[in-house]
């Protein structure tokens, strides 16, 4: 499902009950729920993660959202399986097993394992279920009346994933080890919105808003589509125009959402197959562009 906006005319695609993983794009709701707390005063930006877990002496919640704490990525945890349940405590001491890759602040690097401690902050902070602060903290106030985060479940309208062949898929864990870095589900009609209502200063207050939407560290990419991380979006630009946009990969599910708004622009692909690669994914938004 692909779907462009511009302003209130769909002009590509449209919006669809199906809802599918989006995969890393869950991460600028990681963010937002973060800086809603922070905008409440529960939480600093600067505030370290040792308040809430142990053992990260030197890292902050601004590192974990910028991608700056040294915390590695997926590859650098093989003793990690996605697809098995564990416990939030396992989950941890399997971070902790692995040395930090460089010291809190003094380098970039994607890390979904980083998002998955941010949102057991977000648990700890609000004494909620990371699940239930979104339900009632961010997607319902935003409108996103499809939009949930977690194992599917008994629900429906939900697109299972498949790999390049079209044979089905089985889930990532999206309870423990994917809470926070790619557990959320939406529709192509849910994200436009959200990216609508996030620009507009609908979902954060300035200057929280600002701050997730500006680069807050640069990635070193040399590529101008991705040469700053905000708080759970790339920024940087498309044909010349500043964007924010994120893709996402989990098992079955490759997703993309972007936003470029002086020309009032918002793309959202939402796929269910391991067939879509990236560079057919930038063929399709030049194409639409």
């Amino acid at each position: 499902m692909v779907r462009l906006d511009r302003g209130d005319e769909v002009v590509v695609g449209g919006d669809s009950p199906i809802r599918y993983q989006l995969a890393s794009v869950s991460k600028q709701f990681t963010a937002a729920a973060l800086l809603l707390l922070a905008q409440e005063r529960r939480v600093r930006l600067d505030d370290p993660l040792d308040r809430w877990i142990a053992g990260w002496p030197g890292v902050t919640l601004h590192h974990l959202l910028a991608h700056t704490s040294g915390i590695g990525h997926w590859d650098d945890y093989p003793m990690i399986d996605l697809g098995v349940p564990v416990g939030q405590a396992e989950l941890v001491d399997a971070f902790r097993a692995v040395p930090p890759l460089f010291r809190p602040g003094a380098d970039w690097r994607y890390s979904s394992p980083a998002y998955v401690l941010a949102a057991q902050v977000v648990e700890r902070v609000a004494d909620m279920a990371y699940p239930e602060f979104l339900a009632h903290r961010v997607f319902g106030p935003a409108g996103l009346t499809a939009t949930f985060a977690g194992a599917s479940g008994d629900r429906a309208d939900i697109a299972a994933g498949h790999d390049e062949h079209g044979a089905s898929l089985p889930s990532w864990d999206l309870q423990v080890v994917g809470m926070g870095a790619g557990d959320v589900w939406s529709t192509t009609g849910d994200m436009v919105r959200w990216m609508s209502r996030l620009w507009a200063g609908d979902v954060l207050c300035e200057p929280w808003r600002t701050l997730m939407l500006t680069e807050r560290a640069p990635t070193g990419q040399a590529d101008e589509h991705s040469r700053g991380y905000g708080y759970g979006w790339f920024v940087g630009c498309f044909g010349g125009e500043p964007w924010f946009q994120h893709s996402g990969h989990n098992a079955g599910y490759k997703t993309f959402a972007a936003c470029l708004p002086r020309s009032d622009r918002r793309i959202v692909v939402l796929c269910n197959s391991e067939a879509m690669d990236p560079p057919a994914l930038f063929t399709l938004l030049r194409s639409l562009l």
